[in-house]
């Protein structure tokens, strides 16, 4: 079949890649301009670069405009394949082929819809993740499902090897895919409405720690955000500190939540969670902090003084 893609950074690469491997023609590859943004720098495989190596087509632009729907209608597709697009694309675009318009998620639709799936999905505690190859409609991730793999989510897996993972089913999801479509075999199955979750963008302040959640909590949020994402963050003595490996602590400590108490082992333990004065609640361990000139430290050294963490900097002065 005859493919147009729509992608950008590593999924819009791999993409890319794996349709190239197969017996299908990419006629056309529309990606976005290269981004210093740090989010953007991140996964930064060069969609652009490998189209003109492989001698595809190439149309950069930010967001679909007249010009684009025209490039992709003269390219005559039998089927757009969407992984990582960042803009609106209206239904004059994704209904033009006959097969209209996949889109790649790097989730288990209809969980975890919109933005950074894989992130929240370790950060909310959720089992599993996965990729799901469905059709673009006029609702974000809301269309019908064609195929979808799922991948577990163990309890020492960190958001960036998951999305590792996810990536490298790109190739077999796609080939069954437009095999279906091109065989006339395609069954779809419709979302429910009643199971989507749909999360929004993450920024900075995102990445702020809220010492008053469970330590179990806390942990997947660190192990969410391990490099080469920023990574989690708090305030300490008068700087931003990011927590770069945390474990559950083994003892239940009391008093109030943030404050760095004592040595465990290999890390120091941070009083956290609901009612954290009660003393009900395990302990955070800090094995390992990132201070701003991009420093790692060994948290038993670094926090060898206590004090408080904090969610502000002034508060941080403590």
């Amino acid at each position: 079949m005859r493919v147009v893609t729509f992608g950008y950074q590593t999924w819009g690469y791999r993409t890319l890649q794996a349709l190239i491997d197969s017996d299908h023609e990419v006629v056309l590859s529309v990606t976005h301009p290269a981004s210093e943004h740090a989010y953007k720098s991140l996964w930064s495989d060069s969609v652009e670069d490998l189209a003109k190596g492989n001698d595809i087509d190439v149309h950069i632009t930010e967001r679909v405009d007249r010009e684009t729907i025209d490039k992709v209608a003269a390219a005559a597709p039998d089927v757009i394949v969407v992984n990582s697009w960042y803009t609106w694309m209206p239904a004059e675009l994704y209904n033009l082929p006959p097969h209209g318009t996949l889109n790649l998620h790097d989730s288990l639709l209809p969980k975890f819809a919109g933005f950074s799936p894989v992130l929240w999905a370790v950060i909310s505690g959720h089992t599993h993740t996965g990729l799901t190859v469905h059709r673009m409609d006029e609702e974000l991730d809301a269309g019908d499902i064609l195929v979808q793999r799922s991948i577990e989510i163990r309890p020492t897996d960190t958001a960036p090897a998951l999305v590792e993972m996810t990536m490298d089913l790109i190739p077999d999801v796609l080939k069954e895919a437009l095999a279906e479509l091109e065989a006339g075999t395609a069954t779809w199955t419709p979302q429910d409405p009643a199971e989507r979750t749909f999360f929004h963008k993450r920024s900075e302040s995102d990445s702020l720690i809220d010492w008053r959640l469970p330590a179990e909590d806390l942990e997947r949020f660190v192990r969410a955000l391990a490099d080469p994402y920023p990574n989690a963050y708090t305030f300490y003595r008068g700087q931003r500190l990011r927590i770069v490996d945390a474990a559950v602590a083994k003892v239940r400590y009391g008093g109030t939540a943030g404050r760095v108490f004592v040595r465990e082992g290999d890390g120091m333990a941070v009083v956290v969670g609901p009612d954290s004065f009660r003393g009900h609640n395990l302990g955070l361990l800090i094995k390992k902090v990132r201070t701003d000139d991009d420093t790692v430290h060994v948290a038993t050294d670094f926090l060898a003084r206590g004090g408080f963490f904090a969610s502000t900097v002034d508060r941080s002065q403590r």
